[in-house]
């Protein structure tokens, strides 16, 4: 970019004054750097959205969404905004941080990639009403459907592991807490709900926070037990709600449409009245006496049958379920399970989470 004030610039061996830019036409020209970079940075991180909505969802309404959204950004990519661009003399190009060096799970490179995108909008928004009268309110809308867009995405993305997961792993406390749930994670469990009944506040949100990470690294779903206002906390993928837990349309309200929300059922109207509800899921069970439901009867093997017939949603079979019963569940009917102590206490729990998969996977597929 050319300095205010008078100056030689020589080409070909001719040298020729040129005239400074009024003060005027110098802002105009930051002005239009600004927009320049981030109209590539917007396009740039819709791009790369958009190929896991086609390559890894396989999902054209969100991949089209995406194609729309860059299309009608480059209409305003003007050529004189590209004719300002000064890539040698950007002090930004320098710029890093080690955030930016590696992605810990596609889950976090689509989350940096919105905000960069979003970021990108809000400039163009506030600058652009410097340069044309309706570029701010396009890109004002513009901003709210990528808003849209990142909800619609998440929340279909943990939609389709959800249906996708056959074994549910509950947590126990134990020591061992990280290493176990990670040993399972090896093995290819999907799903892991954390839950502590005794654990003071800060327990939790440590513990949480780590597990959180360490299912997200391996891209597995990460739930919360009971506790809406820990799942926000953690960033979790949904929470898990008892009977006597908050309402489903509450925990929506505070969890927003694209996170998932569980409810445990111990008989067909709870079955029910939960799907009605809006539930992403159910618990079954418990399909035998189990320690970690003191007091509570059995449910059986006809409740899982009833769910097999009846239920719409994705449902898990719980309660005392191990490698040595798992068959009984699945010819009941049942072809996603949930487990607590045949994991949390097993000496291999990568072996056993094979195991129990391989018995999950021999049933047909879902259509």
């Amino acid at each position: 970019m050319k300095e205010a004030g008078y100056y030689d610039e020589s080409t070909n061996g001719v040298v020729v004054m040129v005239e400074p830019y009024s003060q005027k036409e110098l802002i105009q020209q930051v002005v239009y750097r600004i927009l320049d970079a981030n109209l590539d940075r917007a396009r740039e991180g819709l791009r790369i959205i958009e190929e896991w909505c086609r390559f890894g969802l396989n999902n054209a309404q969100l991949s089209g969404e995406c194609k729309h959204l860059r299309q009608e950004i480059a209409v305003w990519h003007t050529t004189e905004l590209r004719a300002a661009r000064n890539t040698p003399g950007d002090r930004g190009t320098e710029l890093t941080h080690p955030q930016e060096e590696q992605r810990s799970s596609v889950k976090s490179l689509l989350q940096a990639n919105f905000c960069r995108v979003q970021e990108a909008l809000r400039v163009l928004e506030e600058y652009g009403k410097l340069h044309h009268p309706n570029m701010g309110p396009a890109f004002k809308q513009m901003r709210y459907r990528v808003y849209t867009l990142e909800s619609n995405l998440m929340g279909y993305q943990r939609q389709q592991m959800l249906w996708r997961s056959r074994l549910y792993l509950v947590t126990s406390p134990t020591e061992t807490l990280l290493t176990t749930v990670e040993a399972a994670l090896k093995g290819g469990l999907t799903l892991v709900q954390y839950r502590d009944k005794t654990a003071d506040d800060s327990l939790r949100l440590e513990q949480a926070t780590k597990l959180c990470q360490l299912c997200h690294s391996y891209g597995a779903l990460f739930v919360v037990n009971d506790r809406v206002d820990l799942a926000l906390a953690v960033d979790a993928d949904g929470v898990h709600l008892g009977q006597q837990d908050m309402p489903i349309a509450t925990a929506r309200q505070l969890l927003g449409p694209q996170r998932l929300i569980g409810r445990s059922t111990t008989n067909p109207d709870e079955m029910q009245q939960a799907i009605a509800e809006g539930a992403d899921y159910i618990g079954v069970g418990p399909v035998y006496e189990t320690p970690t439901k003191l007091g509570k009867a059995a449910a059986g093997l006809e409740y899982v049958s009833y769910a097999a017939a009846n239920s719409s949603i994705p449902w898990f079979a719980i309660g005392g379920i191990d490698a040595n019963n798992i068959n009984d569940a699945i010819d009941a009917g049942a072809e996603r399970v949930a487990v607590v102590r045949s994991l949390m206490q097993a000496e291999q729990p990568t072996l056993v989470t094979q195991y129990l998969l391989s018995q999950l996977n021999r049933i047909k597929p879902e259509t």
